[in-house]
């Protein structure tokens, strides 16, 4: 299951020595609610070797804002608490999991 940032936890759940994938999504935009489900998938599939998250940037714009987030979805991979890489837009599962895999 894929962990929920808010402002309150995001520190913590950067302060692994995991590879951390968040969606930056909100309720209101489609192409987001189209990735959820292959957000929810890859959680499951990289549990233990990644941390999958989810933030809503209507709840917790500051994250939105660490991390430059301008378009959703949005997804930053972020390792040792600095980003190393993003995908934009609604892509394909199999895209997504390369790039966890090439950063795990």
């Amino acid at each position: 299951m894929e962990t929920v940032i808010t402002s309150n936890n995001i520190d913590q759940v950067l302060a692994t020595d995991k590879l951390v994938v968040i969606d930056f999504w909100a309720s209101w935009c489609g192409p987001c609610r189209m990735l959820s489900p292959t957000i929810e998938e890859l959680a499951g599939e990289f549990e233990g070797k990644a941390v999958i998250a989810k933030c809503n940037v209507d709840d917790c714009e500051d994250a939105a804002v660490r991390f430059g987030v301008r378009n959703i979805p949005n997804v930053v991979f972020v390792k040792n608490g600095q980003l190393v890489d993003r995908s934009v837009g609604l892509v394909p599962k199999q895209l997504l999991a390369d790039k966890i895999n090439s950063l795990i």
